[in-house]
């Protein structure tokens, strides 16, 4: 974490303007990405708050998540002076961000043709379900796309298709917003004109899973389910082993088999021509898998994993997400950062927070602000853009905005 004499975390994008009207992940995930980088990036709310500062669940930890380093703004946009107040902020703007159905923000004068006549600048990024096309009226979610484009094909067993364990499509698609954010303010750079950007959930599960398109298009055999895939390596698997323990052991290339059977005093393995070059022990997996198996589970997982540690091999523990608080690489490398928790029973509270993972200088981008509470910057930024106090206290009186 940052102390007092740490150098100060990199901000590349400080001076541009981001105003965000977006929800769940997605849309918040792109913003996300620009506010880490320096970008003062301004979230425009409901008045009666994102929807993920309430979520149970699976979803509690979406908005400390993906809006620290924002400010709030509540507007009501139903309302005429919230929709104006929402213009004349993307007045300002360098980048705009959105997520919401199709033809939403063309309702209240938000969209790019409306905003992009006024400010010829500006970069509009339009977070969706699907690029425009025969889907896009479509109602997606993270979970429709990956059944849909063929992840949780994968993800799962034969005939049991399973979601991956995380908001895979939303966090990159948000991403892919940001990287075509970027991209288009370099562009403005040289043309001096801003443009429109599009990402899409559906077509980012299929960049996801383009390497098994591609192997059916090499190789003329469609890919199995990561579960029943023919590896390409003979050890690439997980283990149990001794007190009920697991660890995911591999050895994937000649030099790394005679390693490992030289570590674990295997050598009737490694003399076995059957055995003796990556190849030959892929088609070997039937028989030697289970040998490896039932040799392997007199070890336990700690002694598996400082054996693999001091030759060099790849090993992995079987490591749970609340785990990794006390990871201590996280915790040595500055990979975890603090937060103030601004919602819930926990409000208040501070909590330990995963950061970009990236490096810039040295350095990585860091935490600037807490994620905001609803409406805290509401009043500063409505002065900031020239309306006077007794203006802003009507609108408030008129519950368009908090």
């Amino acid at each position: 974490m940052q102390t007092p004499h740490s150098p100060a975390p990199p901000q590349p994008l400080t001076g541009l303007r981001v105003i965000e009207f977006t929800h769940m992940v997605m849309g918040p995930a792109c913003g996300l990405v620009l506010a880490d980088l320096g970008a003062d990036v301004i979230k425009v709310e409901p008045v009666g708050g994102d929807r993920t500062r309430r979520l149970l669940g699976a979803g509690s930890g979406f908005f400390p998540m993906f809006n620290r380093n924002k400010k709030s703004i509540a507007i009501d946009l139903h309302t005429p002076e919230g929709a104006e107040v929402a213009r004349r902020l993307c007045a300002s703007a360098d980048v705009v961000a959105e997520n919401f159905k199709p033809g939403t923000m063309h309702k209240y004068g938000l969209d790019y043709d409306s905003l992009s006549a006024a400010n010829p600048r500006l970069i509009y990024v339009s977070h969706k379900g699907f690029l425009p096309g025969p889907y896009d009226h479509r109602t997606a979610l993270d979970e429709v796309v990956q059944m849909m484009g063929g992840l949780a094909y994968m993800t799962g067993r034969p005939g049991d298709p399973l979601r991956a364990g995380s908001s895979v499509n939303d966090i990159m698609g948000g991403m892919f917003g940001a990287i075509g954010a970027m991209a288009a303010l370099m562009q403005r750079g040289i043309t001096g004109r801003g443009q429109e950007v599009d990402s899409a959930l559906f077509e980012n599960n299929v960049f996801l899973v383009g390497q098994h398109m591609m192997q059916y298009a090499v190789t003329g055999e469609a890919a199995a389910p990561m579960p029943e895939r023919i590896s390409a390596w003979a050890v690439y698997d997980v283990f149990s082993v001794k007190d009920d323990g697991q660890i995911f052991l591999a050895a994937v290339s000649d030099a790394q088999w005679n390693t490992l059977c030289t570590a674990m005093g295997f050598a009737d393995l490694q003399a076995d021509p059957a055995f003796a070059t990556n190849n030959e022990r892929v088609r070997a997996r039937p028989t030697l898998l289970p040998e490896l198996r039932r040799r392997l589970a007199a070890y336990s997982a700690e002694h598996l994993s400082e054996v693999f540690e001091r030759n060099g091999l790849p090993y992995a523990p079987i490591v749970r997400p609340e785990q990794l608080f006390d990871d201590p690489h996280l915790n040595a490398t500055g990979g975890l950062a603090e937060i103030t928790l601004t919602d819930g029973e926990r409000a208040g509270q501070t909590a330990r927070t995963t950061l970009l993972p990236i490096r810039m200088d040295g350095q990585r981008p860091g935490i600037r602000h807490n994620p905001p509470t609803l409406g805290e910057h509401t009043r500063q930024l409505l002065e900031s853009l020239g309306y006077g106090p007794d203006e802003v206290t009507s609108m408030e009186a008129a519950g368009a905005l908090v």
